[in-house]
C-alpha cells in the first residue's frame, strides 16, 4: 500500500493561495522531485481544472516556460492523474481518472493500488480525506511570505488536532522551507 501525502505551497500566515508563494526554479525543481517520488496525483476538480488550463500548453511547447516549469510540465503529462468530483466526469487531459463513487473507499483503494503513493494537491479535498483520516504524510513547502488573505489551511477546521512527527525539514536558497511531517498515530 503506498502513501497519501498531502503537499502544497504555504505562506507563514497558512495562505494557501498558488499565486502567492516564490515562483521559481528551485521551486519547481522540488515539486518535480516530488511527483518523481510519487506514484499519482490526486486533485479536486477546481485544481485539476487550474492545472489543465495551462500546464499541457507547456508540455506542448505552446506556451514559453523555463527549463524548469517545462521539465514538471513533461513529467506531469505521463502522470496518472485521479481527479474527485461530483460535478464533473469527463476528464480529456492525458491520463486522467475520475473518482467516484465512496470517497473513502475509492481512495484507499487507489492508495492499495498505488505502491509508490499518491501526492494529494488540493487544499478542500485534504480536508475531507484527513476527516476521514487517509492522509499519512505532509510537504509542504512553507514560503517566505505574509499574505494577509486566504484561502488558509483547514480554514474550516478540523474535528479534532492531529498530531504529527517531524521527518525533515530543509531551507531551500530562495528562503522557503520543505518540511516533511508524518502523522503521528
Amino acid at each position: 500500500m503506498g502513501l497519501l501525502t498531502f503537499s502544497l505551497n504555504v505562506t507563514l500566515d497558512g495562505c494557501v493561495d498558488h499565486r502567492e508563494g516564490v515562483v521559481d526554479d528551485e521551486t519547481h525543481a522540488f515539486f518535480t522531485h516530488l511527483m518523481d517520488e510519487g506514484g499519482a496525483m490526486l486533485w479536486g476538480r477546481i485544481t485539476y481544472e487550474m492545472m489543465e488550463s495551462y500546464w499541457p500548453a507547456v508540455a506542448r511547447g505552446d506556451e514559453e516556460a523555463p527549463a524548469a516549469m517545462r521539465e514538471w510540465a513533461l513529467k506531469l503529462e505521463s502522470k496518472p492523474k485521479y481527479v474527485v468530483s461530483s460535478t464533473r466526469s469527463a476528464f480529456p487531459w492525458t491520463n486522467s481518472h475520475h473518482v467516484d463513487g465512496d470517497l473513502r473507499t475509492a481512495i484507499q483503494a487507489l492508495k492499495d493500488a498505488t505502491p509508490a503513493g499518491v501526492l494529494l494537491g488540493s487544499g478542500k479535498l485534504a480536508i475531507e480525506l484527513e476527516r476521514l483520516d487517509l492522509i499519512d504524510e505532509y510537504k509542504f513547502l512553507v514560503h517566505p511570505r505574509i499574505a494577509g488573505h486566504g484561502p488558509t489551511l483547514h480554514q474550516n477546521g478540523l474535528p479534532a488536532t492531529r498530531k504529527l512527527e517531524l521527518i525533515s525539514a530543509a531551507p531551500l536558497r530562495n528562503g522557503s522551507v520543505a518540511l516533511h511531517y508524518r502523522r503521528a498515530r
